[in-house]
């Protein structure tokens, strides 16, 4: 799925699905010779509007429809046109709520820490950017909003330490969690991320925030549960249980519908 509801003159218009069709069509638009680039912002404009009909019109939709429907023709005929791969411009239809400036911030990490992890296939790629599109909410927040207060003397996580739950709060495009993830990654990558203000390095770097997520990722295992389509089990994995489950999902059925 890559829209929720209708796009077009009459339709439901909602500015993530009209964002979404105004990328596609941004991206199959030129072998059609439409009149783009289409400003991405959610507004249903004119131009959007003539590229869409003049984009049914070039692919011989003949029902030919004033609004697009979540499956119907029109939508497969852009599925079908869409490049193949992994550009920014599918990162920022994936990641629907980024700005411009956050998919330039994170696409250049992000396709090397999949490449250096082996999320290398498409549903594994589908499967890691659904759970990062909901941990950082679309790659706009790399350290937890709470004050980390509600971590504090958590032993499991290894917060044994005076003031550990903000200290160790979530960081990171997976939201890493608490001392002994710190000392777990840092120990991974030869470097301290415990003392002073090392921690919030995860929030502040973009390589570290994404290979941080990585690290997580292959740590516990889930390129294999990415391969078994398994959503739970992953979400599982890495919230410890299955919060924000029904976003995931809907950040997956969005991931795939761009890259399988």
């Amino acid at each position: 799925m890559c829209i929720v509801g209708s796009v077009g003159s009459g339709g439901k218009n909602a500015s993530a699905d009209v964002k979404r069709i105004q990328l596609m069509l941004n991206l199959c638009g030129p072998q059609y010779g439409l009149e783009l680039p289409l400003i991405v912002d959610g507004g249903l404009c004119k131009l959007s509007l003539q590229a869409l009909t003049a984009f049914q019109q070039r692919v011989c939709i003949s029902a030919l429809r004033s609004c697009v429907e979540p499956d119907d023709d029109a939508m497969r005929a852009l599925k079908a046109s869409i490049p193949k791969g992994f550009g920014p411009e599918k990162l920022r239809a994936i990641m629907i709520n980024a700005t411009p400036s956050q998919i330039d911030r994170y696409y250049q990490p992000l396709v090397a820490a999949m490449a250096r992890n082996d999320i290398d296939s498409p549903l594994r790629m589908a499967h890691f950017l659904a759970q990062l599109g909901h941990e950082s909410g679309d790659l706009r927040y790399c350290e937890e909003i709470a004050d980390g207060r509600a971590y504090e003397g958590r032993v499991d996580l290894g917060n044994t330490v005076k003031g550990d739950g903000p200290l160790f709060k979530g960081r990171g495009l997976i939201q890493l969690t608490g001392r002994a993830n710190y000392r777990s990654y840092g120990l991974a990558r030869g470097r301290d991320f415990l003392t002073g203000d090392n921690p919030r390095l995860l929030a502040l770097d973009p390589e570290l925030a994404v290979d941080v997520a990585a690290w997580f990722w292959t740590t516990r295992g889930l390129n294999a549960i990415a391969d078994a389509d398994d959503l739970r089990l992953i979400t599982r994995r890495i919230n410890g249980g299955y919060n924000g489950l029904d976003d995931r999902e809907m950040h997956l059925k969005q991931a795939k519908w761009f890259l399988l």
